[in-house]
């Protein structure tokens, strides 16, 4: 399989939200608005792509034994870099996402990438695979943050364009997540069929 097609496999035909499910308490718990779906989503895809190139190279010298627990000590490595980063240089941005930086450490995406696909191929097509998938799932974040956004206070990205009094709360609260995202994979099916 060209890089290529590894690449647009996660955005497209394997999209980590909209198709394989994957990832759903990051998904609906942090987008209130598409600046926090970027943002998380990015995080995710930084941990994704070093991730799967250290686990690529180390994957011979890995043993069977502890697999998964050296993988998810590489993947905290990650996050860790990620949380004090953020930490450091947007912080309010940090406090918005809250308990859910950390938690990328377990998210069953980039465990699962690690072990269904890092573990068993080359480190340029990981790479690949990683910006593919965390492509994707900034997308998926950003796409359902930003319908929150504006249907929930009548912002995008954090600017107005229609009087907050006009957007309906339940939105910006948990079951508007649970809505908007059904209808978005209820839409992508559609599409995929098409």
């Amino acid at each position: 399989m060209n890089n290529f097609k590894v690449l647009t496999n996660g955005i497209l035909k394997e999209n980590p939200i909209f198709v394989l499910l994957l990832g759903m308490c990051p998904t609906l718990g942090t987008t209130s608005s598409a600046m926090n779906g970027l943002a998380m989503g990015l995080a995710t895809t930084f941990v994704l792509i070093c991730s799967n190139t250290v686990i690529s190279a180390l994957k011979n010298l890995i043993p069977d034994q502890v697999r998964i627990p050296g993988y998810i000590v590489v993947i905290a490595a990650f996050v860790t870099v990620v949380q004090m980063c953020m930490e450091a240089f947007v912080p309010s941005l940090y406090a918005s996402l809250g308990l859910f930086i950390p938690l990328i450490v377990v998210n069953c995406i980039v465990l699962g990438r690690a072990e269904a696909y890092a573990a068993k191929n080359g480190i340029f097509s990981s790479i690949f695979d990683g910006i593919g998938m965390g492509l994707g799932f900034t997308l998926a974040l950003t796409i359902l943050g930003a319908i929150r956004e504006m249907f929930g206070t009548g912002k995008f990205f954090g600017f107005s364009f229609m009087p907050e009094e006009f957007g309906s709360l339940i939105f910006v609260l948990a079951p508007g997540a649970f809505i908007v995202l059904g209808y978005l994979i209820a839409l992508v099916n559609k599409l995929r069929k098409a």
